[in-house]
């Protein structure tokens, strides 16, 4: 069973680089582990992502990074959920992993009556066809980093600077929008235990 790590609120870029170190000195029996902690405002593009979705640019920095995607914002309020986790061992493949971080979001939603759903060829997780949590992993050494980030309450206004995951227009939402709990470590509680039940 992964290690839960509530880390807090930690600069986005150092972050990034633990999770690499992380990955590069697992052994065979280093323990998983789930890095659950939100982020001061950044935009992060994915390896393959077009810059050209970053619409304006601002004080907000932007980082080119390692997962897969387009672009994305994080910041204050919003949940970062990082699966540290060895694949092989697990026997998960990649696609497996989107799916448990995805359905993990729309069982702990669906405990405070808001249907959320999945979409075939849009990864992520959606409210009304509005975004409420993205998804974007890597995996080196047959284990992955990177995860998911939920709005849980925060300031939407940055998503308005890009086109969220290469969609222009695309709405995003929060749980706080939806009625839904607005305490982040409550949240992050809540999704660590959905995707424990998940990957066991």
């Amino acid at each position: 069973m992964p290690l839960l790590r509530h880390l807090g609120r930690l600069p986005y870029v150092a972050t990034w680089r633990a999770m690499q170190e992380f990955t590069d000195k697992r052994g065979p029996d280093t323990p998983d582990e789930i890095w659950l902690l939100e982020h001061d405002s950044v935009f992060t593009l994915g390896m393959n992502a077009d810059a050209k979705h970053v619409i304006a640019t601002t004080d907000i920095p932007v980082v080119r990074v390692d997962r897969g995607g387009q672009v994305t914002y994080h910041g204050p309020g919003q949940l970062l959920v990082y699966a540290l986790i060895d694949l092989r061992r697990a026997g998960l493949g990649v696609r497996d992993l989107v799916t448990a971080l995805e359905r993990a979001v729309v069982n702990y939603a669906a405990r405070y009556h808001i249907t959320a759903l999945c979409q075939q060829n849009a990864p992520g997780v959606y409210v009304a066809n509005a975004k409420l949590a993205s998804v974007g992993i890597r995996v080196r050494r047959g284990a992955s980093y990177h995860g998911l980030s939920l709005n849980v309450n925060m300031d939407l206004e940055p998503f308005q600077l890009i086109n969220p995951c290469g969609y222009a227009g695309l709405p995003v939402t929060h749980l706080a929008m939806l009625g839904g709990p607005t305490d982040l470590v409550q949240v992050a509680d809540g999704c660590a235990s959905e995707l424990l039940y998940l990957l066991s």
